[in-house]
């Protein structure tokens, strides 16, 4: 009986699907809740399809850059912040940066540079323009997706600048977008207990909304796996649908599944999420995010063969060739730290999908059909 029950919930779902009407907080826990991972999947494929996606997933050649580690907060999540004592600490002076990526893109024809940092509380304000302004300068032609909206929080405390004034400064010096991470997870409830030094969630959401409306596009993200329940995974994701509806800024979303190694919650017994997670996840946030048109298979994070199976559960982008990460890794990521065109192409491809190469702002460079 529980299982007819639990078909008849996803049955009343895909009727609203079906017909044009938007998913609500309880439709939300009503998929979240079930186990039956494989509807989901096919209810997330129906949602993009119906909305107008193809079978198109892209991907952008990139390269990660982190400046600096060292960080006034201790998330406990984080396995790569440093204190300035600690050995294994570093900060790059800007010309350093700038040396390091020209030296790599004499390897890899990345058309955008991701870069994220640890809050570096013995830099100043000036550390970040100069830094966008070097990059911009030596590669003009490279799209700068760079600072997290809490980086972007820690300026205004450096500077004394309003949050405006900070991404005025940086546009004006070649930023182009921001990353979507220090996200987390909004509820309260779960922030104190993560990242109890971090600003309040609507400070994230604040800054992505006025960067909306200086015309700086966006990314957002939800970090899972850890001591959220169902209901805050929907809550985040409809906090950010409410701000898309708004100011339609954002490009994509990107779910992370949390890495506990080398971590507080390691010692306390966490495990990373099982693959059916990571798939249900993606197929929830297809289903409850209508209104952001990109949902990313975090190749990173999951792997190529399981980011090629959640192709068929609402993703449509696997971000790219994400040379040299290492957040992700410190925390225990056991993937490669970089994936060739051709081997992208090919698990797309044999994913019966259609590889396209595009820009940061999904502007298609190439495609390979047939």
């Amino acid at each position: 009986m529980a299982t007819l029950a639990h078909g008849t919930a996803l049955d009343e779902v895909r009727a609203k699907l079906e017909a044009g009407e938007r998913l609500d907080f309880d439709d939300g826990l009503t998929l979240m809740e079930s186990d039956d991972v494989l509807a989901l999947g096919e209810l997330a494929d129906l949602a993009r399809r119906l909305r107008g996606g193809t079978d198109d997933v892209y991907f952008v050649q990139n390269l990660y850059l982190n400046q600096t580690n060292v960080c006034r907060v201790k998330c406990k999540f984080c396995a790569f912040a440093a204190t300035q004592k600690q050995e294994h600490a570093y900060t790059q002076t800007p010309d350093e940066l700038v040396a390091d990526a020209l030296a790599q893109r004499e390897l890899t024809g990345f058309t955008e540079i991701h870069m994220v940092n640890g809050e570096n509380p013995h830099v100043g304000f000036d550390f970040y323009v100069e830094t966008i302004g070097k990059l911009h300068d030596a590669m003009p032609d490279v799209h700068l997706k760079c600072y997290t909206a809490s980086e972007i929080h820690h300026m205004t405390t450096l500077s004394g600048l309003s949050h405006e004034a900070v991404l005025r400064e940086l546009r004006g010096a070649g930023l182009g977008s921001l990353p979507g991470g220090g996200a987390e997870v909004f509820a309260d409830r779960v922030r104190r207990l993560i990242a109890p030094g971090k600003e309040h969630p609507d400070i994230w959401l604040e800054t992505h909304r006025i960067a909306h409306a200086l015309g700086i596009p966006t990314h957002c993200t939800m970090l899972y796996g850890h001591v959220e329940t169902y209901e805050e995974r929907i809550d985040h994701l409809l906090r950010l649908r409410s701000l898309q509806d708004e100011t339609g800024g954002f490009l994509a979303f990107i779910p992370l599944a949390f890495h506990p190694e080398n971590t507080v919650f390691e010692r306390r017994g966490w495990k990373q999420s099982a693959g059916t997670d990571d798939l249900k996840v993606i197929a929830v946030s297809r289903l409850m995010l209508d209104n952001i048109p990109h949902v990313k298979a975090y190749w990173i994070m999951m792997g190529m063969p399981l980011a090629a199976v959640a192709l068929h559960f609402g993703a449509n982008d696997v971000q790219g060739t994400v040379v040299r990460e290492t957040i992700f890794h410190a925390a225990g990521a056991t993937t490669e730290t970089e994936q060739k065109v051709s081997e992208l192409v090919r698990f797309v491809r044999d994913a019966g999908r259609v590889p396209v190469q595009r820009d940061t702002l999904y502007s298609e460079l190439r495609r390979w059909d047939g």
